[in-house]
């Protein structure tokens, strides 16, 4: 079993940067082969993915994000990453990690002046 925990939301102003983390904890080798990506979720939306990035550190992104997002991961530290570059207030939204069928608790991000 897999527990996946983020963390680095929070406030920032129109053209900020911030970086979401989410730290996996359980079975190495699983966390190890996992595909993982980021979603978000804004009020009154349904969740949309972010971004994704497989076991071969291939990547994808949403048009909306494309330019300005990038998703890494480490895993020597068991770690994904979401750099967010140039932020607006429409990327406002909580943001959830995903590996595999695991769901982490979510962290908010809100832009705005």
């Amino acid at each position: 079993q897999v527990q996946l925990v983020e963390s680095g939301g929070g406030l920032v102003q129109p053209g900020g940067s911030l970086t979401l983390s989410c730290v996996a904890s359980g079975s190495v080798l699983f966390i190890k082969a996992m595909n993982m990506a980021w979603y978000r979720q804004a009020p009154g939306l349904q969740r949309e993915l972010v971004a994704s990035i497989t076991r071969a550190s291939g990547t994808t992104y949403a048009d909306s994000v494309k330019g300005r997002f990038t998703i890494s991961r480490d895993y020597a530290k068991n770690t994904l990453t979401l750099r967010m570059n140039s932020l607006k207030p429409e990327d406002t939204a909580v943001y959830y990690c995903k590996g595999g069928n695991t769901w982490g608790q979510g962290t908010q991000v809100t832009v705005s002046s």
